[in-house]
């Protein structure tokens, strides 16, 4: 018996199995749910992302996502610029600002010193990390990376970079589980992780 498939829609099934956590058959009903929609949410769905992919950048200060040269927390001048928070990812540093505790700044390496996946500090933001330590403004970093083998790595890697620097260096403390996600951390656990972070 021949297999039913019609190219276009297969290939939109295949795009939606590239995205993370997504297998088949949820990219098959995510599929046949875009297929469904009106011709004008459809368009709508698809200028979002292309929009989203033309008009994103990077920060030219902490390195995480912003439609202007510099994002709101660095334009921000109520913000503590002394004080920098290096996160893995952009969802990272907006898990942090969800607790509402934290009136820093931040630094996006996107990434973990990963060898086995072919990481190295090259591919991560560390040296315009290092950039914004010349001037001499910044007091403390805070190493939030995720507790995860990767994650303390490359906290580590950094600290070790940082410690000729005389800047007091901290890590979050562990609230947040071995293994764990910042992300899907809740606003407490990563309250309690800031206020109780220690010296590394």
């Amino acid at each position: 018996m021949a297999s039913y498939n019609v190219a276009p829609l297969q290939r939109l099934v295949e795009q939606f199995e590239q995205l993370p956590g997504i297998g088949s058959k949820t990219a098959q009903r995510l599929a046949y749910f875009v297929l469904n929609m009106p011709d004008a949410k459809a368009r709508e769905f698809s200028e979002a992302i292309t929009e989203a992919h033309q008009k994103i950048r990077r920060c030219e200060i902490c390195c995480n996502f912003s439609d202007k040269e510099k994002c709101p927390v660095c334009r921000n001048d109520a913000r503590d610029h002394k004080t920098i928070c290096v996160v893995e990812t952009p969802r990272d540093a907006i898990a942090i600002e969800g607790t509402g505790e934290y009136r820093g700044t931040y630094h996006v390496l996107h990434g973990v010193i990963s060898p086995l996946n072919g990481i190295g500090p090259d591919q991560l933001t560390i040296k315009q990390l290092l950039s914004r330590l010349n001037n001499g403004d910044v007091s403390e970093v805070i190493m939030a990376t995720n507790p995860t083998v990767e994650g303390e790595a490359t906290a580590m890697y950094i600290s070790r970079l940082l410690k000729p620097l005389g800047l007091r260096i901290t890590r979050l403390a562990y609230g947040i589980p071995v293994g764990g996600d910042l992300e899907y951390a809740d606003d407490v656990t990563l309250a309690r992780a800031l206020e109780g972070r220690s010296e590394l």
